[in-house]
């Protein structure tokens, strides 16, 4: 590996890859793989990093954590205990954030399309802080509030005409997106006077995202001033007052070497005085600075556990590791052809970015999933110790959008979730089973007679319990 220095990561007197105190190759055994890996030390850092480095340079911000990076509830009471509050984009995020005791005025309710059910879930339980997308959500917030005698506050989410350089897959700030509502076309000017016009919906706010993996300071910076000479633009058409200016997400993380992210304390550098100079700028007082980061707050904590099952030498070619994980439980190498690291655990050197090999001989392979996909691969041409049969693979920075993305593809069982911290592991999401594949499954009446085929389901029972085991400590 050429690039690995998190804190988290060491390498014990066995030669194993530790994380947050575990030796990797004990986890793996314990637990069962894949096995989705979260340093808990790490998690808290980013968070405090951001609220340090914003709260001194900015008198009122609030750092929202976007749940969608990952979203269990152990993660969830984690952030919450460092001051965070939760962006969710569905009901069952919602749910997930209600389920782990979040109080509701520290949800912030996103999504491109929510439904009537979702709204009314989120009144429900006390929810008030919406981020609206269209003029269509607006008025069913509106309408459903007013059945319940609410004000429900609302932001609007608008498009500023930025595009940020990341894969086009994660761009949201241009204007031909399926987020928001977009300014230089007068749409966002129309919404301001309409989400005035409504009863049961205070406006409190303006939202943007101009995207995620984002290396560069300078597109948060233009967003700021678009979003500032805007609201000054809606105060003299409207009389609208913002008092809140939430600025999204989306510093990138270090996935491999060619990546050189900015930090927390980098982007507080860069916007918080550009945000004081265009309100002074523009007469207007200085809103509340909301922030969701996501991504650079569970990504680098992230580390997934695989099981070496073969190794396929093509010379000439390349050599092909398999191991008993892959897109199922890491969509993004196929989805955005992500970058990712790996190391052998079981093999491993002295820690540090740059030194995680063994003394052994090196040798240039490709990690392989397990699914019926020629596209499912997890890390191309990397260099490593000679792999063997039974080796344990650590692919890094597996945090953000690995488990909140992973699927049943092939029918494969979603992996474990374990929380690492000085030395102890804990189970926050429970291996799937076979069972759990099946669960929901309803064969209708016309097709029982042909289900009556003898099945030896004692056998299957014995097996579905096995894999149950597996994830119990």
């Amino acid at each position: 590996m050429s690039h690995r220095s998190n804190s988290h990561i060491n390498v014990n007197s066995k030669g194993h890859l530790t994380i947050g105190g575990c030796d990797a190759v004990t986890l793996a055994k314990r637990f069962g793989t894949p096995l989705y890996v979260i340093d808990e030390d790490a998690v808290r850092r980013a968070c405090r990093s951001y609220v340090e480095e914003f709260g001194a340079r900015y008198p009122d911000v609030r750092v929202i954590y976007a749940s969608k990076a990952l979203m269990v509830k152990a993660i969830a009471l984690l952030v919450l205990e460092e001051g965070l509050s939760l962006d969710v984009c569905s009901g069952g995020e919602l749910y997930t954030a209600v389920a782990a005791g979040c109080p509701p005025d520290r949800i912030y309710f996103h999504g491109n399309s929510k439904t009537a059910a979702e709204v009314e879930f989120a009144l429900s339980v006390g929810v008030v802080r919406f981020i609206a997308d269209s003029l269509d959500e607006l008025r069913l917030i509106d309408r459903l509030a007013r059945s319940k005698g609410l004000i429900a506050n609302a932001m609007l989410r608008l498009t500023p005409g930025i595009e940020a350089h990341t894969h086009d897959y994660i761009k949201t700030g241009q204007i031909d997106s399926k987020f928001g509502i977009v300014i230089p076309n007068g749409d966002a000017l129309r919404a301001v006077g309409i989400a005035k016009g409504l009863a049961n919906v205070r406006l409190t706010g303006l939202h943007c995202h101009i995207g995620s993996q984002v290396f560069e300071m300078e597109p948060f910076v233009d967003a700021v001033d678009i979003m500032m000479s805007f609201a000054r633009q809606a105060y003299e058409a409207t009389g609208f007052v913002m008092e809140e200016l939430d600025i999204g997400g989306g510093l990138g993380i270090r996935y491999n070497s060619k990546d050189d992210p900015i930090t927390a304390g980098d982007l507080a550098r860069a916007v918080a005085p550009a945000l004081r100079e265009a309100a002074s700028r523009h007469g207007l007082p200085l809103p509340t600075l909301l922030l969701e980061p996501g991504r650079s707050i569970v990504g680098e904590a992230g580390t997934t556990l695989y099981a070496v099952n073969s190794v396929k030498r093509i010379e000439g070619v390349r050599t092909y590791v398999s191991v008993d994980g892959g897109m199922a439980d890491n969509p993004r190498v196929a989805l955005y052809q992500a970058e990712y690291e790996a190391a052998l655990a079981n093999r491993a050197a002295s820690p540090g970015r740059g030194n995680m090999e063994s003394m052994e001989t090196l040798e240039t392979v490709s990690i392989a999933g397990n699914c019926c996909e020629s596209g499912d691969m997890l890390v191309w041409d990397i260099s490593m110790p000679r792999p063997e049969v039974g080796d344990t693979v650590a692919v890094f920075c597996t945090g953000a959008y690995n488990y909140s993305m992973a699927s049943n593809y092939n029918r494969y069982p979603r992996p474990a979730v374990v929380l690492v911290r000085d030395g102890r592991a804990d189970v926050i999401v429970e291996r799937e089973t076979y069972a759990d594949l099946a669960m929901r499954d309803v064969v209708p009446p016309r097709l029982r007679s042909a289900a009556a085929v003898p099945c030896p389901m004692a056998q299957m029972g014995r097996f579905s319990r096995t894999v149950q085991l597996q994830s119990q400590p």
